[in-house]
């Protein structure tokens, strides 16, 4: 039991009916969790107001009720706090009942459109080599230590986020690396964490569904880096035109990264190949098993962010050498027929040509390119045509098909991609619904040298219709596919 008075540390409250210092059990944002003693936290959502749900919670033993707007009626012996914005609190109330965990330990988030679970990642496996304990906040998995934890979101809930670090305080993690996207910046899940530093990766076309347009987008990125201290470090890519915009009202030491440009930490790129690129990092030599323009800048960022954080340089260098891709990004097999198959997460315009232009710039010019793409239900519909142009435009055949349609329908889905191929590019166009369908598809039609692109899903393990998810993983689906050719 811990007091409430405390958990509501740095609260900001408009009105207080009852007491503050309950001895309250748990906190619960999700009415069917509560139990007796709890504190209740009121969250209007997208889709449903918590606030319609407190009754339920009392009648389950709800001690506390957090709200933004008190109920007409209230309850005898039960605490109601009213407060300005019920995420922000939900999260400086999770911060204090996990007693501040991010205190204890060196976080680091990542943001940025694309690239966000690369470099997480990729810190979280270089700092591990280095002998460190370390955690990990990503799209693919929460990692505390060496245990695994599964994650639905790219920045969880405050909850969530807390809990696993204060599992980390337990197991003795220094270094934490976090995803944090632009949805968990906006609905206040970071609020109340110790950042040591924080990085900015690019900025392109994405969840315009969400965000009203790509200007709120941009400023609810900036926010992370507005509101780090003095005492952390701010890592911006230059090279994107929205990376100086990071720095503007920062209190952190700034640092920068490019390819193109005069900056901190600088790269070239010597050699590139199907299996790995030549880099210079600041004087140095370094060979990656990862390859193309975006990933020579993913382990630009890793290098300095490393660098930052104290490892010494030549460690890093011999660390960076060694990691390998993570799963769903830029993930490839080559059959016994000599036709590669990659695997890539790329579900934006930006994404999807980055990938592309790799592709296109390590062949000869003889293979063939065939990608397989589609877009997810229920986001960002202006990007669809984009996509489709990008994909007809630069493969020599593409295929569009589902990706996770969920409560929209996957025909109107596809005529929107379909909408954004030029006419000299209709010929280089099949549309196939059925994902698994479209794959083998792709796999008929490829012959020896041949390059296969499946983009979207990347290192999703299930296909998502109308809130029903079925097993269905892009990577085994080509892998045995191209094994059932060989034979």
């Amino acid at each position: 039991m811990k007091s409430l008075k405390d958990i509501l540390y740095g609260v900001s409250l408009t009105a207080v009916s009852g007491s503050t210092s309950v001895m309250v059990n748990k906190i619960c944002f999700d009415s069917r969790l509560v139990e007796l003693d709890d504190v209740f936290v009121a969250i209007r959502g997208t889709v449903t107001d918590g606030h319609e749900y407190i009754e339920k919670a009392i009648k389950l033993g709800a001690k506390a009720i957090i709200c933004e707007s008190l109920p007409e009626v209230l309850v005898n012996e039960v605490s109601y706090i009213e407060v300005d914005n019920g995420n922000k609190a939900l999260a400086i109330m999770a911060s204090n009942y996990y007693e501040n965990p991010s205190k204890n330990l060196k976080l680091v988030g990542i943001t940025g459109t694309n690239g966000k679970t690369t470099v997480s990642s990729l810190l979280y496996q270089l700092f591990k080599k280095a002998g460190f304990k370390v955690g990990l906040i990503s799209t693919i998995k929460i990692v505390v230590d060496d245990t695994e934890y599964k994650t639905s979101h790219t920045t969880p809930d405050a909850l969530t986020i807390n809990k696993h670090l204060s599992l980390m305080n337990t197991a003795g993690v220094e270094f934490c690396f976090m995803e944090v996207s632009s949805h968990g910046i906006h609905q206040k899940r970071t609020e109340g964490l110790v950042f040591e530093g924080a990085i900015f990766t690019n900025l392109s076309h994405d969840h315009l569904d969400y965000h009203a347009t790509f200007a709120e987008y941009r400023d609810t990125k900036k926010l992370l880096f507005d509101n780090l201290s003095k005492k952390a470090f701010v890592l911006t890519n230059i090279d994107d035109k929205n990376g100086l915009v990071m720095l503007q009202n920062t209190k952190a030491r700034k640092y920068t990264y490019a390819l193109k440009s005069y900056a901190d930490y600088r790269a070239q790129i010597l050699e590139n190949q199907f299996n790995g690129q030549l880099l210079k990092i600041n004087g140095e030599e370094l060979w990656s098993k990862l390859i193309g323009d975006f990933n020579a800048y993913n382990m630009l960022a890793i290098y300095a962010t490393a660098d930052l954080l104290g490892l010494e340089k030549l460690e890093i260098l011999r660390f960076m050498s060694e990691l390998d891709n993570v799963a769903g990004r830029f993930q490839y097999v080559i059959s016994k027929e000599k036709i590669t198959a990659i695997v890539d997460y790329a579900h934006t315009p930006d994404a999807l040509k980055n990938v592309l232009d790799t592709i296109n710039t390590l062949r000869t010019g003889n293979e063939n390119v065939i990608t397989v793409v589609g877009c997810g239900g229920d986001r960002d519909k202006s990007k669809r045509p984009v996509m489709g142009h990008i994909a007809s435009d630069m493969s020599t055949t593409v295929i569009f098909t589902s990706d996770n349609p969920r409560t929209e329908q996957p025909e109107a889905i596809l005529q929107e991609i379909e909408a954004g191929v030029e006419p000299q590019n209709v010929r280089k166009v099949l549309v196939i619904e059925n994902r698994a369908q479209a794959i083998k598809t792709a796999c008929q039609l490829a012959h020896a040298n041949d390059i296969i692109l499946i983009a979207g899903k990347g290192h999703e393990t299930y296909q998502e219709t109308n809130g029903v998810r079925v097993d269905f993983d892009d990577f085994q689906t080509v892998k045995d596919l191209l094994k059932s050719l060989d034979k």
